[in-house]
């Protein structure tokens, strides 16, 4: 098993992860599962990715599209009206933005605009999108879904999950070499939520130190899903934002190093004491 790296490399800087990383998360979409319409307008956006920053998040990480259980795809220029303006304006302000998308022509254009991260939740399945990765020195966020979000959350099925997450994440690092990207620029995923019920996500959480094995970041996005709204017992958001915390700590302790949050401040205190305790072993 190889260490955890303490840096990623994104446009051909370094960032330090020795203390993890949070990456807010900034829909900007009518029907986001947590918060759709609240940032369709691009100041609002912009400002609160500002507010994000400011309390502690490294990267902000802008969706187009919804990828909430049941959600159906949009047409690219749908996506790219809704995102770019977002992107630009963020860029214009030194903001180092990631993009959530799995679509080759919104991957061009974000990065055309400054994005630095493509997180493309399909795993980079789609070899043209490998090859929009390999003419970038962005940084790339592999992760595992099963399915599809229109029909992700119906009956996911697994013998045993943590292996073929384990597997199919591996198996795209693969691809993404192969196509000349260098693995320090590449982290992976495990995809919490995406196409597995609460017991294959709480299985997942409980086996991070395995995926870490590999010699890759490992990103962790819990915030706000419904499997913490079942283990607490509520659906309020408040809740779900300090259950989201509580694996941010956790996960750090397993190795993981970059954390998908909404609620920025919970989760970097959270984070500001696993590290602590993590880094004093």
């Amino acid at each position: 098993m190889k260490e955890t790296p303490t840096h990623w490399v994104i446009s051909g800087r370094q960032v330090d992860l020795g203390a993890g990383v949070l990456v807010g998360v900034l829909n900007v979409t009518p029907d986001s599962f947590s918060d759709g319409g609240s940032f369709v307008v691009t100041d609002t956006a912009i400002a609160h990715g500002v507010g994000m920053v400011e309390s502690g998040a490294s990267l902000v990480d802008v969706g187009g599209e919804s990828t909430r259980p049941g959600a159906s795809p949009v047409p690219d220029d749908e996506e790219l009206r809704r995102l770019i303006p977002t992107v630009a304006g963020l860029v214009d302000v030194g903001i180092s933005v990631s993009v959530d998308t799995y679509k080759p022509e919104v991957a061009r254009r974000a990065l055309a605009e400054g994005a630095v991260v493509l997180n493309d939740v399909t795993g980079f399945r789609n070899y043209e999108m490998v090859e929009v990765a390999a003419s970038s020195d962005c940084g790339l966020v592999v992760m595992h879904m099963q399915g599809t979000p229109t029909d992700m959350h119906i009956d996911p099925v697994y013998e045993d999950v943590v292996a073929e997450v384990e597997d199919q994440l591996l198996a795209s690092v693969q691809r993404l070499e192969s196509a000349g990207v260098s693995p320090d620029r590449i982290v992976l995923d495990p995809g919490i939520g995406f196409g597995k019920r609460a017991s294959h996500s709480l299985q997942l959480l409980a086996n991070l130190a395995r995926l870490a094995g590999h010699g890759f970041p490992i990103m962790v996005g819990t915030s706000r899903k419904g499997f913490l709204g079942g283990l607490v017992g509520s659906d309020n958001r408040d809740r779900r934002d300090l259950a989201t915390a509580v694996t941010t700590a956790i996960a750090f302790s397993r190795g993981a190093r970059l954390f998908r949050v909404h609620d920025v401040p919970r989760s970097r205190d959270a984070l500001s004491v696993a590290a602590a305790i993590v880094t004093n072993q």
